[in-house]
């Protein structure tokens, strides 16, 4: 299992998510942070290296999620896993609300991703609005 993400693999995984947090679709090029190359199964887990574990995700979503592959739904109260962007579609899990500057969990791992990453995070929330005041949010 390599330790490092090669130069290669960045690339390749800034490209694919199209600059955007790949949980909260938070551009990075309005965050305050560079964006973390993240392991979706952490590397404590046995997750390896790899462009098929690998997603662009803003420091507020790479904190919260941590080492975390699962939580509880909360509709169900049961725990699931969470959102995976390398396996799942992220519209098939996840929507804006009307004003867009929120996002709401469609499914349980929709809805765990969402509370568990606070995708509804008061900076993220600012943030929409800003960007939706200029036309680049929500993304298409």
């Amino acid at each position: 299992m390599a330790d490092t993400v090669s130069v290669a693999l960045r690339r390749l995984v800034r490209a694919r998510a199209h600059g955007r947090c790949e949980y909260c679709q938070t551009p990075e090029a309005f965050a305050p942070e560079a964006f973390s190359i993240e392991h979706i199964i952490p590397r404590s887990k046995r997750g390896t290296t790899h462009a098929g574990n690998l997603a662009l995700s803003c420091q507020g979503c790479n904190n919260h999620k941590f080492t975390r592959t699962r939580a509880v739904d909360p509709v169900t109260e049961l725990p699931t896993a969470l959102f995976h962007p390398r396996a799942q579609r992220w519209k098939e899990h996840f929507a804006w609300l009307p004003d867009a500057r929120r996002l709401v969990g469609l499914t349980p791992a929709g809805r765990a991703t969402v509370e568990t990453l606070r995708l509804n995070r008061p900076g993220l929330v600012n943030l929409r609005a800003a960007l939706i005041a200029v036309g680049i949010h929500p993304p298409v």
